[in-house]
C-alpha cells in the first residue's frame, strides 16, 4: 500500500465509526467483496446457530419446535427485526417467500383495494427499466386483475400517475445504475392521484434509512440476502401499512395465514394483520439463519450507515478520476448524493458495446465483461451486467476505504 490516496483510505478506516462491523463477518483480507448488493458476506454468528437449529431443534425436539422453539412465530419475529431498518412499526412486516411471490402479493392487494375505492382504476405501472421480474410480475398480476401494464421511464413516473392509475410499482434504487428513487415524494404523489403505490425495497434496505410508515407507503417488499446478509435464497419480506391491514385481500391465501389455521376449515377466513401475508410451510432453515444474521444489526445507526455509504462511493469515483485512464470509463450512477443508493455503475466502453463514450477506446481493448473477469481474478469482485456495466456495492458494515482504493487501482491497472 503506497500513494496519497492509500493514505487517505488508511485514516478514513481509523476513524469510521462502523470499522469495528467488519470483524462480525466473515472476509478474506486477500479479497475485496464488493458485490453485497448481490449476496452479503456471512455473519460470523450464523454458522453457530444453523448447527443448532439443524442438531438440537430439529435433530432432537423435531416438531415440538414448532412451538418450544419458536418456529411457527418466526415469520412475525423476524419481521419485528427487520421494521426498524425500514422505519416501521411492529406488526407491520411478515417474512416468507420470495421477493417475487411478495410483489405478486403486494401488487394484487393494491389494485384490489384501488379499484374497491374508484372501480374506473384499471392501469398499473411501472418503470420501464425495473428488474425483469418485476415486470413479468407486474404484467401477471394485471392480466389477474383485469388491469393493464403500463411502463414509463422512471423519470417519467410522477406525470404519468392519473385517474387511471390503480397502483404503481417502483424500485427504490435502479439495480443497475444505483440510482436512488425519491420515495417520499413519489409516495405522496401517487396518493393525491388517488392510487396505491408499492416499492421494492431490495436495493435500499440495510444501506440506508426508508420510512415507511412515516411517508404513508402502502405495501414494501424486500429481499434480505443483499444488505441484510441474510444468505442465499433467505426469504423475503412484506409490509402492509396498518391502516390496509383489514382491507388487505391476498392473491394466496394459505392455511398459515387463516384466522385458525389448525382448524384445517375448507373455508378460508383470513388472519387479522401482516400475517395475511404468510401462505405455506416457512423455509425454517432459511428463515433462522437470517434472524441470526440480523443481530449485527443491534446497534447500528442507520444514518450512519448512510453517511459511510455515501462517502465510501464518493471516494471510489475520486479514487477512479485518479487511476483510471479518461474516457475509459464513465459513472452511470447520478453523481448527487441526495439520487445514489449504495452502489457505483461504471459503463466501460469498449470493443463491440456501442457504449461508453468511446473515447480513447482502441482496438483489442477488453470488453466490461472480459474487465470484470479480469479484477475477480486479482481479488477484486464486483459483477457486470449487460451490455456493457460493472457494478460495485458499498456494504457499509464491512466495506472499508481501503477496500475502495484498492479496487479503483486494480481497475486501473485491468484498462491499461
Amino acid at each position: 500500500m503506497n500513494g496519497p490516496l492509500a493514505a487517505e483510505a488508511a485514516a478514513l478506516d481509523r476513524a469510521d465509526v462502523l470499522a469495528a462491523k467488519r470483524a462480525e463477518f466473515v472476509l478474506d483480507e486477500d479479497t475485496v467483496y464488493l458485490d453485497g448488493n448481490s449476496l452479503g458476506a456471512l455473519p460470523r454468528d450464523v454458522p453457530a446457530r444453523l448447527a443448532d437449529v439443524v442438531a438440537r431443534e430439529w435433530g432432537e425436539l423435531r416438531i415440538r419446535s414448532w412451538g418450544e422453539s419458536g418456529w411457527w412465530t418466526a415469520p412475525e419475529r423476524v419481521g419485528d427485526r427487520i421494521a426498524p431498518l425500514v422505519g416501521a412499526g411492529p406488526d407491520r412486516i411478515v417474512v416468507g417467500d420470495s421477493t417475487s411471490v411478495n410483489v405478486f402479493k403486494a401488487v394484487v392487494a393494491a389494485v384490489r383495494i384501488a379499484r374497491q375505492d374508484d372501480p374506473g382504476r384499471d392501469e398499473v405501472l411501472v418503470d420501464e427499466a425495473t428488474f425483469p421480474t418485476d415486470g413479468y410480475i407486474a404484467e401477471s398480476a394485471a392480466r389477474l386483475t383485469g388491469t393493464r401494464l403500463r411502463a414509463v421511464p422512471a423519470a417519467v413516473l410522477p406525470s404519468a400517475l392519473g385517474p387511471r392509475t390503480a397502483v404503481a410499482l417502483v424500485n427504490h434504487v435502479d439495480y443497475r445504475t444505483g440510482e436512488l428513487q425519491d420515495l417520499p415524494t413519489l409516495t405522496a404523489l401517487a396518493h393525491d392521484a388517488g392510487a396505491r403505490i408499492v416499492w421494492d425495497l431490495c436495493h435500499s434496505v440495510g444501506a440506508l434509512p426508508v420510512g415507511l410508515d412515516a411517508h404513508g407507503v402502502d405495501f414494501a417488499v424486500g429481499c434480505t440476502y443483499k444488505y441484510l446478509n441474510g444468505g442465499p435464497g433467505a426469504p423475503a419480506f412484506l409490509y402492509v401499512h396498518g391502516d390496509l391491514q383489514p382491507r388487505f385481500d391476498s392473491p394466496l391465501p394459505g392455511w398459515h395465514s387463516h384466522a385458525d389455521p389448525f382448524a384445517m376449515s375448507s373455508g378460508y377466513v383470513p388472519a387479522e394483520g401482516a400475517v395475511r401475508g404468510r401462505v405455506g410451510t416457512p423455509d425454517i432453515l432459511s428463515m433462522l439463519a437470517l434472524e441470526a444474521a440480523l443481530t449485527v444489526w443491534d446497534d447500528v445507526d442507520l444514518a450512519a450507515v448512510r453517511r459511510k455509504s455515501l462517502a465510501l462511493g464518493d471516494f471510489f469515483l475520486r479514487c477512479v478520476s485518479t487511476y483510471v485512464r479518461a474516457g475509459r470509463v464513465s459513472s452511470v450512477t447520478p453523481t448527487e448524493r441526495e439520487r445514489r443508493g449504495s452502489q457505483i455503475s461504471l459503463r466501460c466502453a469498449g470493443p463491440g458495446t456501442g457504449a461508453g463514450t468511446g473515447e480513447g477506446v482502441e482496438a483489442g481493448e477488453l470488453s466490461a465483461a472480459e474487465v470484470m473477469d479480469a479484477l475477480i481474478s486479482r481479488g477484486i469482485i464486483g459483477d457486470f451486467r449487460h451490455p456493457d456495466v460493472l457494478r460495485f456495492g458499498f456494504t457499509p458494515l464491512y466495506t472499508s476505504f481501503l477496500d475502495a482504493e484498492r479496487a479503483a487501482r486494480a481497475l486501473g491497472e485491468v484498462v491499461g
